[in-house]
């Protein structure tokens, strides 16, 4: 194998991205209506919701991805250790997915029993899916150069998923329902299912695995997790990408909230009416104020995100990932803290905050999953044994504890103040809860993360080294 077979073609990193896209479909959909869907649509109280999201997702997070990384890294078929698994998913993480937002006339007894199969199900295919799709892009190339390059890519696309998702998708399900949000998110994730799948099977087919562990190399489960252990970078990897995804599941699920019931509809519909007294503003996103500001709103965050992405491969090759990630962290995390001084009417200022925070967290996003196959190649070069499926099966618990206590959160914060989604109203406490749960409360895990770094040891100058060391034994 020679230098230059570690060079990807754009067609391989835009065939690699797309598994992100599908799986973004999904995770988006997770992150930014799960709490609404169980609260709101399917009729589950608060209690309920943040308990199921919560414990299913931790048994999934400490069960499920640790299992499936151990086995991923022992799988050898003709296509690959991980590159099988986007194949064998592809079909049921579509189905489950669609199952899982559907709406079945059950008791109430039936409703828990049936989200908590559902949820579970899912939350299993999608680790077997997305955990060695994340592992693949380690064992793609050894570059770092290019690994940086194909994760400005892969998040690309996942901004594209999170663009439909936060975007369009409510203005999309209250059309095609007809004003019933249970028939419409039956009928969106129809397509998204069948949408995802096609895009896994071109990820398959579309990708190679260059980085094969020597045939010699021989370790054991109890090997892998004694390496892990010593391994300081993978431990503040882990605890860092669990602070970033409570507060991504944390804001994210909480903006539905805050729109419906903090912001001040009269400005919010004085804002917007450049764009709802337009055909293509009201084709695109109705004539609701409200999905109309909240899919605006997170637009302009994405596409902002997405200018930041592309700045991130050029900042990371020159600064180092640490640097630059724990630098714009902490700015990004600036612009969700002022929310908490915007009065309901400031509409103009939490649309440009959004901007500026999309921006400037876009910087990172591509940057803690290249940080995470680095540590795979800090395990390696101090071990001489690579195991990349286990260590982003350990990340994958992360964000998986991540997504489950931050959506939990949401569930339960808005619980503790009082929030009833049977009234049309909420009281003042409760719409205080609102606007807590996109500010103060999502800031402070950023905050912790942004100072972790500072404990974290692979700077560029490391980056370098271990990257010629390692091609010096591989070639």
């Amino acid at each position: 194998m020679n230098k230059e077979s570690q060079k990807l073609s754009v067609l391989e990193k835009v065939g690699y991205s797309l598994g992100d896209l599908a799986a973004n479909l999904v995770f988006q959909t997770l992150v930014t209506y799960l709490a609404y869907f169980y609260t709101d649509i399917y009729g589950l109280e608060n209690n309920h919701a943040s308990a199921i999201i919560l414990t299913v997702g931790l048994v999934a997070g400490f069960a499920f991805n640790p299992i499936i990384g151990a086995i991923a890294d022992r799988t050898n078929s003709k296509w690959g250790k991980f590159r099988p698994w986007i194949l064998w998913t592809a079909v049921p993480l579509g189905v489950i997915a669609l199952l899982a937002f559907s709406t079945p006339n059950f008791s109430y007894k039936g409703k828990v029993i049936y989200a908590v199969v559902t949820y579970t199900l899912l939350l299993l295919l999608y680790a077997a899916n997305n955990l060695p799709y994340s592992a693949l892009s380690g064992v793609i190339t050894g570059d770092m150069s290019e690994r940086n390059s194909m994760s400005a890519y892969r998040f690309v696309a996942v901004m594209f998923a999170q663009f439909f998702v936060q975007v369009f998708m409510l203005p999309i399900i209250e059309t095609v329902g007809g004003g019933d949000k249970a028939i419409g998110i039956e009928k969106v994730m129809t397509w998204l299912a069948v949408i995802g799948t096609i895009m896994l099977l071109i990820t398959f087919f579309t990708t190679k695995e260059r980085v094969i562990p020597k045939p010699e190399q021989k370790s054991s489960l109890a090997e892998d997790l004694k390496d892990l252990i010593k391994n300081r970078p993978w431990l503040i990897m882990l605890t860092l990408t669990t602070l970033i995804f409570i507060t991504l599941a944390m804001k994210g699920g909480s903006y539905v909230y805050y729109f419906e019931n903090y912001v001040d509809k009269d400005a919010l519909a004085n804002f917007l009416s450049p764009v709802l007294s337009s055909d293509l503003g009201q084709t695109l996103f109705g004539d609701n104020p409200v999905s109309a500001g909240f899919g605006l709103f997170n637009a302009g965050g994405i596409i902002f995100m997405i200018v930041g992405i592309g700045l991130s491969k050029k900042l990371a090759d020159k600064y180092g990932k640490r640097d630059v990630f724990g630098i714009f962290l902490f700015i990004s995390t600036l612009f969700i803290l002022l929310f908490y001084f915007f009065p309901s009417e400031s509409v103009k200022f939490m649309f440009v905050s959004q901007i500026f925070h999309g921006f400037f967290y876009g910087i990172t996003i591509p940057i803690l999953w290249a940080m995470i196959a680095d540590v795979a190649d800090f395990s390696e070069w101090k071990t001489n044994r690579r195991a990349t499926a286990i260590i982003f099966s350990a990340m994958m618990v992360g964000l998986k504890i991540g997504l489950s206590i931050g959506s939990a959160l949401v569930a339960s914060i808005l619980n503790s103040y009082g929030y009833d989604a049977g009234l049309e109203t909420q009281s003042a406490t409760a719409i205080n809860g609102t606007k807590m749960l996109v500010s103060i409360y999502p800031a402070i895990p950023f905050l912790i993360g942004a100072g972790l770094l500072f404990f974290y040891e692979i700077n560029k100058k490391m980056e370098t080294q271990i990257e010629t060391e390692l091609k010096a034994r591989r070639f």
